[in-house]
């Protein structure tokens, strides 16, 4: 039986992971800033089900809950990084308030988790942190820059913490979704900026005049996509990054090969660089 942990299971891919993972008949602590949403939503779990309050920007409140945790279940298998928030405007419009906040909870708050949940899968010698990023964290786009930024983040640290932690039998993953039909793109989670300059109208400005439109009405579906996770948490040999819906994979590929063109052409310049005594590589 598989032990979740769970940032964000209040709604969206968080409460569906929680779902589907109690369903197959695992543990799961579900972590929310309001535990009796999660209480409400999934019912007739029993003591399979442990609801716990956690805003993760408070890093004593995520050591308290893993101790929780484990005391209750013994270990985690496996740590689901959801908890986040977006914030929807031009670099220059979004104030150094928003900013913070929006790294607090995407990075800050994930370190927070991360750091507690470890020394549990160290002592255990296995688990699996699923760390959930945006295609964002891949690709970023005008009126998503900071919130991109803070996936960026996400995506570093997660290949670091590949590196170190496979020799100790722990498995971490990247996933980049695309637009899925969850509330992100509320007013609940996603922060729009009222600064507007009139210089980025067909920018970031096109993108914040396009978000009511596609709000509800995204391609993704998030119980496809909360069982896709299940299904790596499963895996034996998971990758690194898995892109969630069409508009994920596509856009991967056209920034990999984008990355590939540019590489390309300006390689010579970039290999002039070196001492003269360096041997040129082919």
């Amino acid at each position: 039986m598989t032990t979740w942990f769970i940032t964000g299971a209040s709604r969206g891919f968080g409460l569906e992971i929680a779902r589907q993972a109690l369903e197959q008949g695992d543990r799961v602590v579900a972590t929310a800033r309001k535990p009796e949403q999660v209480e409400e939503a999934l019912t007739g779990y029993g003591d399979r089900l442990l609801a716990l309050a956690l805003d993760v920007t408070d890093e004593a409140a995520a050591v308290s809950a893993v101790a929780a945790a484990v005391d209750a279940f013994g270990g985690i298998d496996v740590l689901v990084n959801n908890a986040g928030r977006g914030v929807l405007g031009a670099v220059e419009e979004t104030s150094a308030d928003a900013v913070r906040a929006v790294y607090d909870t995407n990075v800050f708050g994930l370190l927070h988790v991360t750091r507690a949940v470890l020394p549990v899968m160290r002592n255990q010698n296995q688990g699996h942190i699923i760390n959930l990023s945006s295609i964002g964290g891949f690709s970023s786009v005008a009126g998503f820059g900071v919130y991109c930024s803070t996936k960026f983040a996400v995506e570093g640290l997660s290949e670091a913490m590949r590196q170190e932690l496979a020799p100790l039998g722990v498995n971490v993953t990247i996933i980049e979704p695309g637009y899925f039909r969850t509330d992100f793109l509320d007013a609940t989670s996603l922060d729009v900026q009222e600064r507007t300059i009139t210089d980025y109208a067909a920018t970031s400005g096109a993108v914040r005049d396009a978000v009511p439109g596609l709000n509800h009405a995204q391609p993704g579906d998030p119980v496809k996509g909360a069982a896709a996770i299940l299904a790596i948490a499963a895996a034996e040999a998971p990758p690194l990054r898995l892109q969630l819906g069409t508009d994920s994979a596509d856009e991967m590929n056209r920034k990999v090969a984008q990355l590939r063109d540019e590489a390309n052409a300006w390689r010579p310049l970039a290999v002039s660089t070196d001492h003269d005594e360096v041997p040129a590589q082919n």
